[in-house]
């Protein structure tokens, strides 16, 4: 993921609710969400690459997104892919060793708790309080424009009787340049620069998948993801049910 907002016992009628984009390069191939086919009650896409996933839950009570971390240069190729951290997440393992990885942000919520884990500038695991949170490719909740942008539209969203979540994908598919938050005052070492829009329109590196995900006070969760192409054409859309014992 390079931009998400998440609401976390927020209100009292949201156990959860997470809204999210990933960017990436079109040419790096994924498989869109599916319960996969294990006994392991992963809902999520796939890296094709290198085989972990950028967002997911389970029907256990978890669910875990995961961004890059920039400031600390560029990806070294020797490591594991961070796609991993995410799926030992979601199967309850704890990463043995977070210098294993290129510099993350991961952010984890179970059914009775939530957390920040990231491994620069050292390793931290943050026990959250309940709120919104944003990420973005810099640390934990720093204002970011689009990450902004995006926890207030989730924030209006919470407080708006209608639970439809067309405006929450309406928010991901913005193209505008958000007018708040910090300047883009650092050098970039990723493709896309801080000053950016939810939405990346490229034919080379862009939104790949905007994902939405609910989970009620009674535990009834879903997860919709919609993918784009390099054209940034809709190109499918999934929607899944599953539940938590809260």
């Amino acid at each position: 993921m390079c931009v998400a907002a998440i609401a976390w016992r927020a209100h009292p009628d949201w156990h959860l609710v997470a809204i999210g984009n990933r960017d990436e390069f079109h040419d790096r191939p994924a498989a869109a969400i599916e319960r996969w086919p294990d006994d392991s009650g992963i809902i999520a896409g796939r890296d094709l690459r290198s085989g972990g996933t950028w967002l997911g839950v389970t029907g256990q009570g978890r669910f875990a997104l995961v961004t890059n971390l920039r400031g600390f240069g560029l990806p070294k190729h020797d490591k594991v892919s961070r796609g991993a951290l995410v799926t030992d997440t979601l199967l309850a393992r704890e990463p043995a060793d977070l210098d294993a990885y290129n510099p993350f942000n991961l952010f984890v919520v179970d059914t009775d708790r939530a957390d920040y884990v990231s491994n620069r500038p050292e390793a931290v695991r943050a026990h959250l309080a309940p709120g919104i949170y944003g990420l973005s490719n810099g640390p934990f909740d720093e204002p970011w424009p689009k990450a902004l942008f995006l926890k207030a539209r989730l924030l209006g969203w919470l407080q708006s009787p209608d639970n439809d979540t067309a405006p929450l994908m309406e928010a991901l598919a913005s193209e505008a340049l958000p007018e708040v938050g910090l300047p883009a005052d650092k050098p970039s070492d990723v493709p896309e620069p801080r000053d950016t829009p939810p939405f990346i329109r490229s034919p080379e590196y862009g939104t790949r998948c905007s994902t939405v995900v609910t989970v009620d006070s009674r535990g009834k969760g879903t997860i919709r993801e919609r993918r784009f192409d390099a054209t940034a054409t809709v190109s499918g859309e999934t929607v899944l049910s599953f539940s938590w014992q809260l």
